[in-house]
């Protein structure tokens, strides 16, 4: 999206989705805001010593955030398949942030979503 959002996009969603994601588009209905999130290409922190690939994306989930201004709020988030190469298998790009998010409820819980869940 362009880089005149990306400054309130900071405001209004969590850093750890910020940090992660990029918002490709948004649509607004009546009283509903949508935001459209897919992960960067970038490999997580935790992973940099091991040889991954990105291998596409998980099936698009929605979280309810937080209402703006009487807007109901839904996150369509896409997140990256990461392949460690070394062991054959998948890995989530957001272990390392799990333990900031807690029950995995696909909602929000004190300005930071809770939607990260190891079974996707």
């Amino acid at each position: 999206m362009q880089d005149s959002y990306s400054e309130l996009i900071k405001l209004l969603l969590p850093e750890i989705i910020v940090e992660y994601f990029e918002m490709t588009s948004y649509k607004k209905e009546e009283e509903i805001l949508h935001l459209y999130l897919k992960e960067i290409n970038s490999i997580p922190k935790e992973y940099r010593p091991f040889k991954l690939s990105s291998k596409g994306f998980f099936d698009e989930i929605t979280v309810q955030d937080f209402p703006i201004h009487g807007h109901q709020v839904y996150l369509h988030i896409t997140r990256r398949r990461w392949l460690n190469e070394d062991i054959g298998k998948v890995v989530f790009s957001t272990d390392s942030y799990r333990e900031e998010f807690s029950s995995g409820r696909n909602s929000c819980n004190t300005g930071v979503c809770v939607f990260f869940k190891r079974d996707q």
